[in-house]
């Protein structure tokens, strides 16, 4: 009996062995195989041999961009729609234009290629720098509102201004107006379970629970994938996006020691808004099933102003061009001829933007970054440190923003195609969230972007190329850690 009962533990143990290793060769054949970079492919194979089987767990669970069988139904049932729409416009040509700057040229191509849409004409944009004028454009907006407002944002965080804006949406509601608002399930988790959320829907506003994140859904839907756009929609015909969540730094995380959050927003009017009206209304299909109504062309197809900005809007994550922000911020860094500034709260880029960064400043260029010198995210800050020697050896200008955490994601290429919008520059960004970008061919924009960010660089320190090769071997060692998992963060 011990002789049959060793035999049976020795076959098993064989079938165990065999069918793990058997598993391992089916998912690293399934990594290999999707169309990742290379540095991200080798990061799971290294998470898959140092810790066994929990290693492909976590692959299924987080390495993988799939929305569920239902999202990714939903989204198909929304491509009429949206086709009828993009047609539609094609019948009021003077909406668009291929009259673009030379640097904006091959973005706007790529972009009319991934979306059938040339540059967009005869709007009118807003920079707005300070979290207050933010929110008292907004809040005046919202007062003046008469159909409709809808809004999707990453974090909603009770306090200050955002109580403000949630009193004159529960005011526009009453007189009539319809409001829906989109949020976040990780990023505005506390706010949805908050009685502010209760009396916003009782008092008529639709808010709706993004994303879920529970035990249940990691079985058919990647846990970190998050909705991180942030748009506001004012009666189809005013647009705000950009960095900032509704929040007011006073009363924001004022308990992690990195101080207010520094942020950027873009308030826009015209026929941009009607691309965001399309971009929101498939975020609202996926998540409710319900299918908006999108505006009538002609409600926005006025004749364009002379003076108005000409742009691109880039949506981006699952159900959308895949790699398509990531392919177009290599396209600008490559047709940039004289200054590249980009703003970043988190520097974890890919090898091909990295060498693109890096071949910009040898063939003369002028690279600038700046990036938070305190940072909310410790994973993050010493797997951007990792980054800095190549950087800086190929005379990329690395500059800290002191004394708050800068949130600003924008790209500004000659001082004239400027990018504002929710894409850090890492993996997660550029691969994985709903983001939105907005891309502004106008080089009275670009002087204006170009005013704050020197502001910025003001505030801020350089990062000494000698100083920082002499840094503690220590130091060496974390960061090359935290490099090799850079593609997963």
């Amino acid at each position: 009996m011990n002789v049959s009962l060793s035999s049976f533990y020795a076959i098993m143990s064989s079938v165990i062995f065999f069918s793990y290793w058997l598993l391992v060769v089916i998912t690293i054949l399934r990594i290999v195989t999707r169309r990742r970079p290379t540095t991200y492919v080798v990061a799971w194979m290294l998470v898959i041999y140092l810790i066994p089987v929990v290693g492909i767990i976590l692959y299924f669970l987080l390495g993988e961009v799939h929305l569920g069988q239902k999202r990714a139904s939903q989204a198909q049932e929304m491509k009429p729609q949206i086709e009828s729409f993009m047609h539609e416009m094609q019948d009021f040509p003077h909406i668009f234009t291929s009259n673009v700057s030379s640097v904006a040229k091959p973005i706007f191509q790529l972009c009319k290629h991934q979306t059938g849409l040339d540059g967009i004409n005869g709007n009118h944009i807003e920079l707005l720098t300070d979290a207050d004028d933010v929110f008292d454009n907004i809040i005046q907006d919202v007062d003046q509102a008469k159909s409709n407002i809808e809004l999707v944002f990453y974090i909603w965080n009770k306090g200050g201004r955002a109580d403000d804006l949630e009193a004159a949406l529960i005011r526009a509601t009453e007189r009539g107006v319809t409001c829906r608002i989109m949020l976040d399930s990780a990023g505005s988790r506390k706010f949805l379970r908050s009685p502010d959320s209760k009396k916003m829907r009782e008092a008529g506003i639709e808010v709706i629970e993004v994303l879920k994140v529970n035990l249940f859904r990691m079985m058919f839907r990647r846990l970190d994938l998050r909705q991180h756009r942030k748009i506001i929609i004012i009666d189809n015909y005013i647009s705000y996006t950009g960095s900032m969540n509704i929040v007011d730094p006073r009363f924001f995380k004022q308990d992690r020691n990195v101080g207010e959050w520094v942020d950027i927003m873009i308030r826009m009017t015209g026929p941009i808004t009607a691309v965001m009206g399309i971009v929101y209304a498939s975020d609202w299909k996926l998540e409710t099933n319900k299918q908006l109504i999108l505006p009538k062309v002609l409600e926005f197809a006025e004749p364009p102003e002379e003076q108005g900005h000409i742009l691109q809007l880039i949506a981006s994550g699952p159900g959308y061009s895949e790699n398509m922000i990531h392919q177009v911020l290599l396209t600008a860094v490559y047709a940039a001829q004289e200054q590249i500034i980009l703003t970043t709260p988190y520097l974890v880029p890919s090898d091909d933007l990295l060498h693109a960064i890096c071949s910009a400043a040898q063939r003369g260029v002028e690279v600038i970054i700046i990036i938070p010198q305190k940072n909310n995210s410790l994973m993050v800050k010493w797997a951007s440190r990792a980054f800095f020697s190549e950087l800086l050896e190929n005379n990329v200008k690395l500059y800290q923003f002191k004394d708050n955490l800068l949130h600003t994601k924008s790209v500004l290429i000659d001082k004239q195609l400027s990018f504002v919008g929710t894409v850090n520059l890492d993996m997660r960004s550029l691969w994985l969230n709903f983001e939105i970008t907005a891309v502004i061919d106008d080089s009275v924009f670009g002087q204006e972007l170009n005013q704050l960010l020197s502001g910025y660089l003001a505030n801020s320190e350089p990062i000494d190329k000698q100083r920082w090769l002499k840094r503690p071997f220590w130091q060496h060692i974390i960061e090359r850690l935290f490099y090799f998992f850079a593609p997963l963060l």
